[in-house]
């Protein structure tokens, strides 16, 4: 039997093992990562883009950490758009295109020149485990061993999977490529628990036979804002390509309704629960039977191929509904399918048997991220798949792991969801779900993560000095705002009248004059005869930072609050049976989850706020203060 050695093993290279197998490498460890395709790796199966609300945020917290997703997509994207302009800057969030497959073969290139990173191509079929029940290495099917210190689970929609057209059913993963059939056994006997879910993709149309002139044209942003804060936006400015909109109808709806009995949705073919908030065509005609027409997006795959995306109409139809109702909608009359529309199903855990460091809590020194935590989408499994590989890193190291919490990060809201509340289907990320979004917003994700990217090794020193100097600019012209004063002159006068602002009855700041609604920083600037030329970036932070003042300071007492929840920790040894004041769902809950604080126990569903009273009396009779703080 051959037998290998390395530090950690990454399973899957998908946007989450992209994420782990860099972390780990980069952190110094001798790395290899499994693909059962090396043309797989960071692979988009279903849409062509990054970011979108929500998602944005992740991403550009992924590269504050140290990720190279923001990075990848800088150099690839072929449209950019900062959504929800006309909204508040809580929800703002960037979302590109992507060339699909330049994506792919750009993020492939920067993981085979990566120092300490392995690539195999192999299907793994095994865990396998010491005396201890610890992770201590893979056996792939041809019967090789690769012995590690520590293991990342990111296996996707891979294991077990089958692809539904209809009545038609292909065993394969996404895209026709081969599915991991092997590997499922071994983590059931481990005492792993999965559960079945499904998601879907549409059909890719050729270009050459959609008519866009009976669509609405949608561009990109005129000035184009990057995703890592360590590009530079004077080198991504470009030529972008359109996109554009059209619509489902009442004749497209009338189709699926009269095949619904040919859809595996409805005829009970699949198992695996699909996702809510991203449902196919056949579910939305039957969940919003009101509606009379659904928004569709027109993409295009990339710059080399014809092949277009249309988003927003996934299906499991069988082809010859497929062909019939796509070309019922306007502009894909004579459409021609490239690649059917299918819905895919594979094996995933239930995320509760993890830690918020994404360890399992029974078997050390495992680790999971991605779809396999019963999450769906690319940026929610980059964000999964970096945190997961940072923290096998520092269990190989001997550090402390990390744990990125709700206040901090919308990868913390992400994590926290997972492991602290019963998801029965693919979780997705929204800005609703962060009830800290005005702190989390997208564009201060370098000044709030920067500082633990750096810590944990993976973010030089020359770009955290970069953040410690914006975060310097921007005190620092507050300050000077809230200095300097105007009086009532006539340029001020006519200033405000100008921009219908009420008029100075004595002397006032800046700061007090961008705090006014229809003022900004921006706006006042004809009478700021002392400012410097400032980057944008900095710009963009004293305005927010003045505008919201109120609501931000309202939310940092919030986080306050929380912050002393989460720091009462939960002894690993509390035995929930001897607390006799505990009603029975929530010990049984409390037993199910093991929360690690306070704070954690409180978000279970199920566990009531008198339930945390008596589990809090009953710790500090229990225990020390030094032990639950």
């Amino acid at each position: 039997m051959y037998e290998e050695t390395y530090d950690i093993a990454i399973v899957g290279a998908g946007h989450a093992g992209c994420e782990a197998a860099l972390a780990c490498a980069r952190l110094g460890l001798k790395t290899i990562v499994f693909t059962v395709s090396v043309n797989s790796i960071a692979l988009m199966p279903c849409n062509p883009s990054v970011g979108g609300s929500s998602k944005g945020h992740l991403v550009r917290e992924l590269d504050a950490l140290g990720g190279e997703m923001g990075k990848n997509i800088d150099k690839t994207f072929i449209q950019s758009k900062m959504l929800n302009r006309s909204k508040g800057p809580a929800v703002h969030s960037l979302r590109a295109q992507a060339d699909k497959a330049e994506y792919s073969k750009t993020m492939r290139q920067v993981l085979e020149n990566q120092e300490n990173l392995t690539i195999k191509q192999a299907e793994v079929s095994e865990l396998i485990l010491n005396k201890n029940n610890e992770a201590c290495g893979v056996k792939i099917y041809t019967g090789c061993v690769y012995n590690t210190k520590a293991v990342v689970l990111c296996t996707g929609t891979y294991l077990r999977a089958r692809c539904l057209c209809g009545e038609a059913i292909t065993y394969t993963g996404p895209n026709g490529l081969q599915a991991a059939n092997h590997l499922t056994e071994s983590l059931e006997k481990a005492g792993i628990e999965l559960v079945r879910f499904k998601t879907g993709t549409p059909a890719r149309m050729d270009g050459r036979t959609v008519d866009y002139s009976k669509m609405t044209e949608q561009s990109g942003d005129e000035r184009i804002v990057p995703f890592s804060f360590s590009t530079d936006p004077e080198l991504i400015q470009k030529e972008q390509v359109k996109c554009y909109l059209t619509y489902t109808n009442e004749k497209t709806h009338e189709i699926i309704r009269n095949n619904l009995d040919r859809s595996p949705i409805y005829a009970g073919i699949i198992e695996g629960t699909g996702p809510r908030y991203c449902p196919s065509i056949e579910d939305k005609v039957v969940r919003f039977a009101d509606k009379e027409r659904h928004q569709l997006f027109i993409e295009p795959e990339g710059l080399s191929t014809n092949e277009v995306y249309i988003g927003g109409m996934s299906s499991s139809m069988p082809e010859d509904v497929q062909i019939e109702m796509y070309r019922t909608v306007p502009g894909l009359e004579n459409c021609k399918i490239v690649r059917n529309a299918y819905a895919i199903e594979y094996d995933c855990i239930n995320p509760r048997q993890l830690y918020p460091t994404l360890e399992f809590k029974k078997i050390k020194n495992l680790f999971a991220g991605g779809q396999f935590n019963g999450s769906s989408g690319y940026e929610e499994a980059a964000a999964q798949g970096l945190i997961a590989g940072i923290n096998a890193a520092m269990s190989v190291l001997g550090k402390e792991k990390i744990i990125i919490d709700r206040s901090q990060g919308y990868i913390g809201v992400l994590i926290d969801d997972l492991v602290t509340k019963e998801n029965h289907e693919p979780y997705r990320m929204m800005t609703s779900r962060a009830e800290y979004r005005l702190l989390l917003r997208q564009d201060n994700a370098d000044l709030r993560l920067r500082k633990t990217g750096y810590e944990v090794g993976l973010v030089s020193k020359e770009e955290y000095e970069k953040v410690l100097l914006k975060e310097k600019q921007i005190n620092e012209e507050i300050e000077r705002l809230k200095n300097t004063y105007v009086g009532t002159s006539k340029k001020v006068t006519d200033f405000l009248t100008a921009n219908n602002s009420t008029g100075l009855k004595s002397g006032s700041s800046l700061y007090e004059l961008i705090s006014r609604p229809e003022l900004d920083y921006y706006l006042i600037a004809p009478i700021d005869s002392e400012r410097i030329d400032l980057p944008e970036d900095i710009r963009e932070q004293v305005n927010i930072n003045i505008k919201y003042a109120g609501y931000i300071d309202k939310q940092i007492r919030q986080v306050e609050a929380f912050k002393k929840m989460e720091e009462k920790k939960i002894p690993n040894d509390l035995d929930y049976n001897e607390i006799s004041g505990l009603r029975l769902e929530a010990r049984q809950k409390l037993i199910t989850y093991s929360p690690v604080s306070i704070g954690q126990a409180s978000r279970i569903s199920g566990v009531s706020p008198a339930d945390i009273s008596v589990l809090l009396v009953y710790l500090k009779t229990k225990y020390s203060e030094s032990v639950i703080k």
